[in-house]
């Protein structure tokens, strides 16, 4: 079946019934998709190129569910690409849906992604930007290290889900994955914070740690450990039982092999 679009009185297009609503969508878009300022031009220009960006998967249910929390994990991730900035070649342990990567990508030459689910993995490899681009690997790290050697590693928001039995592990593993002089960042609600976390998090949350048990960890495998707190989008050195998050900078691995 065919359907004749007529308008302006003088074009007339012919389409399969199945097309309609995706012509009528591109003529409504060249007819009445304007701006009165001509420098927001490019943001059309942009959009027909490309489309709209979307939310992954976990990143989508944030926005849904606690539109604030997006920038708390925003800014962790900018800290992240502000202390890795100019590395060569980084790993990301626990990406998700990897919606955050970009930030740090912006600011070193190259990014691996791992996840052990391949849910995640495969709706992140979807979305790939071309100027952005990463790779995204299924890996599970408590299986092993990963094979590549790394001038620089992060894992945000993934310790506490890992058990206090396989935490060892999981810390040995991405150090095995550095080159000697690598470093490695980790990002992990405090304990003192899940008082007031929801039922979700909470259910995940198996593993939390407060600034000393978090800094005790990391030097059983890296020779010098920083402790930085975070409240909200806001990173500093104060009290460490009001942080509502922990970050761990390590540098310089024990055995430096």
């Amino acid at each position: 079946m065919l359907v004749v679009i007529v308008f302006n009185k003088k074009v007339a297009i012919k389409c399969r019934f199945g097309d309609f609503e995706k012509l009528s969508h591109f003529i409504l878009n060249e007819m009445y998709m304007k701006t009165k300022e001509p420098q927001y031009y490019r943001l059309l220009d942009l959009q027909k190129d490309q489309g709209l960006a979307r939310f992954g998967l976990m990143s989508n249910f944030v926005w849904q569910d606690d539109p604030k929390r997006l920038l708390f994990v925003l800014s962790r991730y900018k800290f992240v690409a502000k202390m890795l900035a100019g590395s060569e070649r980084v790993l990301e342990v626990g990406c998700a849906d990897a919606f955050f990567t970009r930030i740090v990508r912006q600011e070193v030459k190259s990014i691996v992604a791992t996840d052990f689910d391949p849910l995640f993995i495969d709706d992140a490899r979807h979305r790939m930007n071309d100027r952005w681009d990463f790779e995204c690997r299924e890996h599970d790290i408590l299986k092993g290290p990963v094979p590549q050697k790394f001038d620089a590693a992060y894992s945000m928001d993934v310790l506490e889900h890992i058990s206090s039995s396989d935490e060892d592990r999981f810390v040995s593993n991405i150090a095995k994955s550095l080159t000697p002089h690598g470093t490695l960042i980790i990002g992990m609600p405090s304990i003192h914070s899940q008082a007031y976390a929801s039922p979700g998090s909470r259910e995940g949350h198996i593993n939390c740690k407060d600034f000393g048990q978090l800094k005790t960890l990391m030097f059983k495998h890296f020779n010098n450990v920083y402790i930085f707190s975070m409240n909200d989008e806001v990173v500093h050195t104060g009290f460490a039982p009001m942080a509502h998050y922990l970050i761990a900078l390590c540098c310089s691995k024990i055995g430096g092999e």
